[in-house]
């Protein structure tokens, strides 16, 4: 539920690690760029800073009533603008219209239906590309925006960056989109780092 302080890096996916090595995962990696990260709560991917996801698969329809609790509680406790995609296969089918009321009727939240994990691996897909698209004409537009170092395609730059304490995959990518290099990372004030990675992390990286 916490998940709402997540900030996704520019044409990325975070993907909860539950979902490491699952079909859906398998199928994004190699269209998208996909960051495995603990700690999403009751999210399964992050689309973008405002826009997540909540799959609900056939198992879990079958299951019980535990993926509407889940969804009340994301609903109740997130300003995020959270997507349902569902599962529904002839197994499934059957509960399908009662969680189309829950989702759509009751919580007023969007309700995609797949016929499988290959399916909703397409449709974050097609999302994915529909939020770079809008970012990018923000990107485009707005001057005081850093255009993209090729900093960020050196892999060794970021290696080096996820070694500072408290910086993992999604805070590097960050800080090179913002810094574009490690020289200037280096030269940041804490403020400026704050507005990347937020005032808990900012002054341990301005330290080391």
């Amino acid at each position: 539920v916490a998940a709402g302080s997540i900030v996704v890096p520019y044409g990325h996916v975070i993907g909860n690690e539950k979902w490491r090595g699952s079909e859906i995962a398998q199928r994004l990696q190699g269209k998208i760029r996909l960051i495995f990260e603990d700690g999403l709560g009751l999210v399964d991917f992050h689309l973008s800073n405002r826009t997540c996801i909540l799959f609900i698969s056939e198992a879990d329809l079958v299951a019980g009533d535990e993926f509407k609790r889940r969804l009340v509680r994301f609903r109740n406790a997130s300003s995020l603008r959270g997507i349902v995609i569902v599962e529904r296969s002839q197994i499934s089918d059957q509960y399908f219209l009662a969680v189309q009321k829950l989702v759509v009727l009751e919580l007023g939240m969007v309700l995609l239906p797949v016929a499988n994990q290959g399916e909703a691996s397409q449709l974050i897909t097609q999302l994915v590309s529909f939020y770079v698209r809008e970012q990018s004409k923000d990107h485009n537009s707005n001057p005081f925006i850093h255009k993209q170092c090729s900093q960020l395609a050196e892999p060794s730059v970021f290696r080096t960056v996820q070694q500072i304490p408290g910086v993992g995959k999604t805070k590097a990518l960050l800080l090179l989109q913002r810094f574009g290099s490690i020289h200037r990372l280096c030269n940041a004030s804490v403020k400026e780092l704050e507005l990347v990675v937020g005032q808990t992390a900012a002054p341990q990286i301005y330290s080391f």
